[in-house]
């Protein structure tokens, strides 16, 4: 009797919880039996032995990669390899990736680092590593296949724009140290600044360039150099584009949830003291780059020259996991002070110069669009 009553508690219990679910909620238990059931087969049935742990990583990875390029899932010894390289030195070979169409997409080459050395460039995807094929391999999986010990030669095939053939690069790791900016005065008392990525310490460094270049009084107007830049902290984008702005909407934040909108405004205070200014973009721009001249532009502020930006406009979250790993989620999306979105937009510069060369070096021959640029501002 006791057995009956409570099998009858079970059924009750089963058949009330099933009808407070919606239609959509009952097919999403029909799609986890679903996968469990394809798991099993897959565990059983497929021709090689598979790691069941590593495939549950895999399948979680490609559920968030469905959302967009910028969300995936870190396992602990990803998101502790994540943490280390944020500290500003790593081994490594220094390029910022996503992932595109199934192969890892060079968003940017940092300057001066093993990858800018053998010529990488923003755009490049990368389809092989070390003859491994990227097809069908996570980010963080690919990722991992790149990093290796300093000193450690890697071997790149890479697929570029333009180019009929695939691309060889062998590289050798190295020691990764950002300096994020470099400043010089060019010809004709023009001050010259390149920010290359946006670190803890990118605001300070800026405001010091500026008024050490600011001790020579004739100095008359700026560059800003943000090409391949690939981004970094939204704070810091936010504190540079007010550097040079007196008032004014900076950038906006839209996510899923209407209470966490947020907008920034510059605060009276232009560092330059309104001299001229003009910021250099390219395809290797992307992020905060983006948020910089975006702002700056739609508020006439400065004159944009160079190609068109990445279009990398949204913010990632890290939320960690119970198993100690975490997954990077895009929250939200920015919105430049003209209500426009960047993603897989970007910012169109006012005057647009395709690269000729790929050397930033300050007062390198073979950069036309730095040539231009200061031809421009000498008028």
């Amino acid at each position: 009797m006791k057995l009956i009553k409570s099998n009858l508690i079970i059924f009750l219990s089963i058949f009330f919880f099933n009808n407070s679910l919606n239609a959509a909620e009952i097919d999403i238990y029909k799609k986890i039996d679903l996968f469990g059931e394809v798991l099993e087969k897959i565990n059983k049935e497929y021709v090689d032995e598979i790691n069941q742990s590593e495939s549950m990583d895999s399948a979680i990875n490609g559920l968030l990669q469905s959302l967009d390029p910028y969300s995936a899932y870190m396992s602990p010894k990803i998101l502790e390899q994540m943490q280390t390289e944020t500290s500003g030195e790593f081994g490594g070979l220094g390029i910022e990736v996503s992932m595109e169409a199934g192969v890892i997409k060079v968003i940017s080459p940092i300057d001066d680092t093993p990858a800018s050395k053998a010529g990488l460039k923003a755009g490049d995807y990368i389809v092989k590593i070390n003859n491994i094929q990227v097809q069908g391999k996570s980010l963080a999986e690919a990722v991992d296949l790149m990093r290796g010990s300093v000193g450690s030669g890697i071997e790149l095939t890479v697929r570029r724009r333009g180019e009929k053939k695939a691309l060889t690069f062998n590289i050798v790791r190295e020691i990764i140290e950002i300096q994020s900016v470099k400043s010089e005065i060019l010809e004709n008392n023009i001050g010259y600044i390149r920010l290359t990525s946006f670190n803890e310490n990118s605001s300070n460094q800026i405001k010091k360039q500026v008024e050490k270049l600011k001790k020579n009084e004739s100095i008359n107007a700026f560059i800003l150099d943000l090409r391949n830049n690939p981004g970094g902290l939204l704070s810091q984008a936010i504190t540079i584009s007010d550097f040079f702005l007196d008032n004014g909407e900076i950038v906006s934040t839209k996510s899923r949830k209407k209470s966490e909108n947020r907008k920034w405004f510059a605060k009276k205070g232009d560092i330059t003291n309104g001299k001229t200014l003009l910021v250099m973009i390219n395809y290797g721009s992307a992020s905060a780059s983006e948020i910089v001249a975006g702002a700056l532009k739609d508020h006439k502020r400065a004159i944009i020259v160079g190609e068109n930006s990445y279009g990398k406009g949204s913010v990632q979250s890290i939320i960690p996991l119970k198993n100690k790993g975490a997954i990077r989620l895009t929250v939200a999306k920015y919105y430049l002070p003209s209500g426009k979105s960047i993603s897989e937009v970007g910012v169109r510069p006012d005057i647009e110069i395709n690269e000729e060369g790929d050397d930033f070096k300050i007062k390198s021959d073979t950069d036309n669009q730095l040539s231009y640029a200061i031809k421009l501002l000498n008028g």
